[in-house]
């Protein structure tokens, strides 16, 4: 038998097709495999905007991509590096995310729900039994195969998938999503496989009613919810799932990680390999109702993605303006809507203080964008306070989303609630000056950016007697067709220098 052809270049190979996606320093594009006419998702990364840190990060992405093969996890296929790209070549999953999957079922019933928990540890047993730790179990995570009925759920994306010795225990670094973190890694002790577990254990209680078992606007509230294990099975939605779904949720959300489930013993569940007799086949029509306001909720437009971390460095910045009110340390507040992914690597600066000289170009790139993102944010708020509602739109996106302090909580989207004030208050409000303070922009690629920053309002009362407050907001931007959009707004209540009543933002919005 001839040896095979020994592809140097990706286009040797494959042919690329139409683009599916895009994140920071990749694109993700479909590509046909040139002797066999199949279909793939190529990843391509830029390595020329890669960090010596963020190249360490791809090989092991590769790495352990490569010796996790299972039909329930998303498998790489060829891995090729070139001068400018590497490409990662996948399967190509079409059937999108399965919590978006749920919602579109005409029916869906406890024991769907154990299949599906069913497929997932089959994958994170894989991953174990190979030594790997996935640390970001998350529904953005489970894709299915295809739009077929009973196509099989996939897990992806292993970008801070980490190698681990049989059931070792170290101090990996503080990485994964805010609601699936365990107990271990936000106290900052020794974690290992056990962290996937419990992050199973929080897709099963959504599974089950729609909701998680831990949610709370303050994230340090969270996290102490958290790490005490403080979640429980309210009335009426919980009364209806039996028992033994309740007992497997117990076991994988066990606070001590020695006691806590693996997923081999899980997958031995009597819920889970004699469903058809344990769990309950009644359709569970609350279940997906809810459910589909939890996929509203954290699907923010994908930019909102960094909301949280944009606001951590940006309270760090404006420390000179912004005082402490509790006096307690405690900082900015921080929304647990975001399902941003957190690594260590996000927020730690450079110990070193070394420069990479090749990346001057791409920093004096990224600069003029960051301007560029502070410009069309005046220009926004300029048309506030001139109550101009038509270059308003023009700046937004028409189906912006949006969390104010007059929304008393609710996640805002469209601009109906935004039309009101300039329809009924804006007008009505001049004299007002606007200054922008602490501005703080992070880039999410070419395409996308959230700015951070603290808004001084200025203006005279009806007895002409001056006043002030200030407010807090962040904004997620991004650009279709060389033109940037509003697509997220998130704001703080206002902090007045006196009592006097003023309109909400400073500028009736």
């Amino acid at each position: 038998m001839a040896a095979p052809l020994v592809c140097t270049r990706f286009s040797d190979n494959y042919e690329l097709k139409e683009e599916l996606g895009k994140g920071a320093f990749s694109v993700v594009r479909k590509c046909i495999q040139k002797h066999t006419g199949l279909e793939f998702a190529a990843k391509i990364i830029n390595t020329k905007k890669l960090s010596a840190r963020d190249f360490q990060k791809l090989e092991r992405e590769a790495r352990i991509c490569r010796k996790l093969q299972h039909p329930n996890i998303v498998r790489l296929h060829d891995s090729i590096q070139e001068e400018l790209f590497h490409y990662l070549v996948f399967d190509l999953v079409t059937g999108g995310e399965l919590f978006e999957d749920i919602v579109a079922r005409e029916f869906y019933s406890e024991a769907d729900a154990s299949h599906c928990i069913q497929q997932i540890l089959e994958s994170v047993n894989h991953c174990h039994t190979n030594g790997v730790v996935h640390r970001d179990l998350k529904p953005e995570n489970l894709l299915l195969a295809s739009k077929v009925k009973g196509a099989a759920v996939k897990l992806a994306d292993f970008g801070l998938a980490i190698e681990v010795q049989g059931d070792q225990q170290a101090w990996f670094g503080f990485a994964g999503t805010p609601g699936y973190l365990s107990p271990e890694v936000l106290k900052k002790e020794p974690y290992g496989k056990p962290v996937d577990i419990w992050a199973c254990g929080v897709i099963l209680y959504i599974l089950l009613v729609g909701y998680p078992p831990f949610w709370d606007e303050d994230q340090h509230r969270l996290y102490a919810q958290i790490k005490a294990g403080a979640y429980d099975y309210p009335s009426p939605e919980w009364d209806t799932v039996t028992p033994d779904a309740k007992n497997l949720i117990n076991q994988m959300l066990t606070v001590n990680p020695a006691k806590r489930v693996t997923a081999s013993d899980a997958l031995k569940h009597p819920w889970i390999c004699y469903r058809e007799k344990v769990a309950s086949a009644v359709h569970r029509q609350e279940t997906v109702d809810c459910l589909k306001k939890f996929n509203a909720r954290r699907k923010l437009k994908g930019a909102i993605l960094t909301t949280m971390l944009a606001t951590r460095n940006f309270s760090r910045s404006g420390r000179s303006i912004i005082t402490n009110k509790k006096g307690d340390g405690s900082q900015v507040k921080e929304s647990t809507e975001s399902n941003t992914t957190i690594e260590d690597d996000d927020v730690r600066e450079d110990k070193k203080g070394t420069v990479d000289r090749s990346s001057t170009v791409i920093a004096k790139d990224a600069e003029a964008r960051k301007q560029e993102i502070v410009k069309i944010t005046e220009q926004l708020i300029e048309s506030i306070n001139n109550a101009d509602f038509e270059g308003y739109t023009k700046i937004c996106d028409p189906h912006m989303t949006a969390f104010e302090p007059e929304a008393l909580g609710n996640l805002l989207e469209g601009m109906e609630f935004h039309k009101f004030y300039f329809d009924h208050v804006l007008g009505k409000n001049r004299g007002i000056n606007t200054t922008v303070l602490n501005p703080t922009v992070h880039l999410l690629g070419d395409d996308a950016a959230c700015i951070a920053y603290i808004i001084l309002v200025q203006y005279i009362d009806k007895q002409g007697v001056p006043r002030s407050h200030q407010y807090e907001e962040t904004r997620v931007w991004h650009r279709r067709d060389n033109k940037w959009q509003n697509v997220h707004s998130h704001r703080s209540a206002s902090v007045a220098s006196t009592s006097a009543a003023f309109p909400p933002s400073g500028v009736g919005k």
